[in-house]
């Protein structure tokens, strides 16, 4: 089987740094689970561990009116394949995914009738889904999703009429969503990541216009400031932490053309360097690190949506394929599970 090329065929196994888990003696792959919540204070490394592998990848969701499937998927390094998970419970498009305390959580999206504000919680011990998670304050589709000090940030989105810059906290322990400050401009469709104790939240569409803006959340002061733009407008990208920098890559920018450009940002100068290409133009893309490997998975190049992965080596400054997923996952997302005392990256 494993992991699969555009024609189906299985490549060749992976690298072992890249993909594989290490075990210990006597051949049982070793899974400690783990918060997946960063300290806010400690400076990402610049230089990846690899002498533990054992995250866990989920392709989740997707929708479309010709594919309502909404399939997940998981990639198990130990058989090198793709295997089918439980679908979530309702089927909808632009949902944003992250995950908490060893768990998947979906936010919001839309099918073709309308927005959602439900969540739901994927528990891949049980291989099921739940529903009693506290919803949104208000229906939308297009969140982003992150964590941080051991909560779930949703960021803005689009409600059906227009673009939103509303915050909300998510409490595990209570269970309860709280508004936090709003954001300085209206975002749907935007990144966001966590780096150094700050919230990004990058590009996006204000609901007239793709965006190049950036800007920055300080929890401890409920703030927000803007910071260096990108490079290029773009909405719907992949975006991650990685080495210390936040990447962003793919998406789609102010003429609706689909993106195969990356860049990253140095927290350290606060500005924005270009990164080679990818290979593939992906639009509606997922930007993920599974085990030390920087990873981009599906999208949409403009014809047709993607099975293809494609992995990141900063060395060379280069991207090769990295195989496919069994499926199509038109507007999925990846979320990753750390289950061990792994490296903060």
């Amino acid at each position: 089987m494993g992991v699969y090329n555009e024609q189906g065929a299985a490549l060749q196994e992976p690298e072992p740094h890249c993909m594989q888990i290490k075990e210990r003696k006597g051949g049982t792959p070793r899974r400690h689970r783990m918060s997946t919540s960063h300290s806010p204070r400690r400076r990402s490394t610049k230089h990846p561990h690899r002498d533990i592998f054992n995250d866990m990848m989920f392709m989740v969701g997707g929708w479309t009116q010709e594919d309502p499937s909404c399939l997940v998927e998981q990639f198990c390094p130990e058989y090198n394949e793709w295997r089918g998970a439980a679908c979530m419970i309702n089927r909808r498009g632009n949902v944003a995914v992250g995950t908490l305390d060893g768990k998947i959580y979906t936010v919001g999206g839309e099918d073709n009738v309308r927005c959602y504000s439900n969540v739901e919680r994927y528990n891949p011990d049980t291989d099921s889904w739940s529903a009693d998670v506290a919803p949104l304050s208000s229906p939308r589709s297009g969140v982003c999703l992150v964590v941080m000090d051991g909560y779930l940030y949703a960021i803005g989105g689009h409600d059906g009429i227009s673009a939103l810059n509303t915050v909300e906290r998510y409490d595990p322990k209570m269970n309860t969503w709280r508004m936090q400050e709003a954001m300085l401009g209206r975002r749907t469709k935007a990144a966001a990541a966590v780096l150094d104790g700050y919230l990004y939240v990058i590009g996006g569409n204000d609901g007239k216009m793709t965006l190049d803006t950036v800007e920055r959340y300080n929890p401890l002061e409920g703030t927000w400031s803007t910071c260096a733009h990108m490079r290029c407008p773009r909405e719907n990208a992949g975006c991650t932490v990685y080495l210390g920098h936040i990447y962003v890559a793919g998406g789609k920018d102010e003429l609706n053309l689909k993106l195969c450009a990356a860049e990253r940002f140095d927290p350290d100068t606060m500005r924005w360097s270009p990164v080679k290409h990818m290979r593939n133009k992906r639009d509606d893309m997922s930007l993920v690190v599974f085990n030390d490997a920087l990873l981009a998975v599906g999208g949409c190049d403009g014809v047709t949506s993607l099975k293809t992965i494609e992995m990141y080596s900063h060395e060379t400054n280069s991207w090769r394929h990295f195989g496919c997923m069994k499926s199509k996952h038109a507007g999925g997302r990846v979320a990753v599970l750390r289950l061990n005392n792994a490296h903060i990256i």
